[in-house]
């Protein structure tokens, strides 16, 4: 005979005197899932002193020979092209260490394909933001993974000057942040330091704040994806 859950009862718990009559839970949880979760992944760049200030000496002579372009950046400078591709040797380096994080991130969310059947793509730009500048909401269309390294980021002891903003892709969700639950908040943001890399899926809305602070706030974000490898 099949089970029905109204079936199921537990013994009722020994009233004191005076209690109200309370109904008892009618089932064990057994397993907890979080569905069409969105992965944030934090890396630490070990000895990122000397590789900053390279980035931020290259990254100068690039500013000094290009306007840049207009992309997210307001009253900021984008590089123009793949920054991974430039001469210098802090920009390879730096291009290592993100395809080993989108690597490492690819793994961790369990992906049945194997990244190293696969052909992957990083593409980068460098971000120099003075005091007003910002990136205003954007997504990556295209890409699978979307990240940021940060070369520099002015101290600031309150506000929200040098944070970066991630908004809920989901729809319909006013009554439930009514309850107040992190997992349905519309906003998530932090300040990550220098010498941190941050990675997120592509599709996820984000933009980054002004810079309230005195000096620039420089970073460079990529771009990775996967293809089939040719003849497969």
């Amino acid at each position: 005979m099949s089970i029905q859950f109204a079936d199921i009862v537990r013994p009722a718990r020994r009233s004191a005197p005076g209690d109200r009559p309370r109904a008892e839970p009618m089932a064990d949880t057994v397993k907890h899932e979080k569905l069409f979760a969105t992965p944030l992944l934090r890396y630490a760049v070990p000895d990122h002193e000397a590789l900053n200030a390279s980035l931020i000496e290259e990254g100068a002579k690039l500013r000094a020979a290009s306007p840049g372009v207009d992309k997210s950046n307001r009253n900021g400078w984008h590089s123009a092209g793949n920054i991974f591709a430039e001469e210098a040797d802090c920009f390879a380096t730096l291009g290592e260490i993100a395809r080993e994080a989108v690597l490492d991130a690819t793994r961790r969310i369990k992906a049945k394909a194997d990244p190293a059947t696969l052909r992957l793509k990083v593409s980068g730009w460098m971000n120099a933001n003075p005091p007003g500048g910002f990136n205003a909401p954007h997504t990556h269309p295209g890409a699978h993974w979307s990240g940021v390294y940060y070369v520099s980021q002015p101290e600031v002891e309150v506000g929200n000057s040098g944070m970066i903003e991630f908004l809920d892709p989901r729809s319909d969700l006013p009554n439930w942040r009514l309850l107040g639950a992190p997992a349905f908040r519309a906003k998530k943001k932090l300040r990550p330091r220098p010498g941190e890399l941050i990675l997120f899926p592509s599709y996820l809305t984000h933009w980054v704040y002004p810079n309230e602070a005195g000096g620039e706030r420089v970073s460079i974000a990529f771009n990775a994806t996967f293809r089939k490898k040719r003849g497969n």
